[in-house]
C-alpha cells in the first residue's frame, strides 16, 4: 500500500471520533431529559454533570478532527 492511501484512510479512521461525540452528546442529552421528566426536583442538580459530558464528547471529537488534520497535512 502506498503511503499517501494508508495516511488518507488513518485519516478517514480518525474522522470516526467526530460520529462518536455526536453520538454521545444526543445521548448525554436525551438521557438528562429522561431523567428530568422522572424527577424534575433533582435536574437542577445534575447540570454540572450535563455540561461536563457534553464538554467531553465535543473535546473527543475536537481531538479526532486535529489527528485528522494532522495526517493530511503535516504527515
Amino acid at each position: 500500500m502506498e503511503a499517501e492511501a494508508a495516511k488518507f484512510i488513518g485519516a478517514g479512521l480518525a474522522c470516526f471520533a467526530l460520529l462518536g461525540a455526536g453520538v454521545g452528546i444526543g445521548n448525554i442529552f436525551g438521557n438528562y431529559l429522561a431523567g428530568a421528566l422522572r424527577n424534575p426536583g433533582a435536574a437542577a442538580s445534575q447540570s454540572g454533570n450535563l455540561l461536563l459530558g457534553f464538554a467531553l464528547c465535543e473535546a473527543t471529537g475536537l481531538f479526532g478532527l486535529v489527528v485528522a488534520l494532522i495526517m493530511l497535512f503535516a504527515l
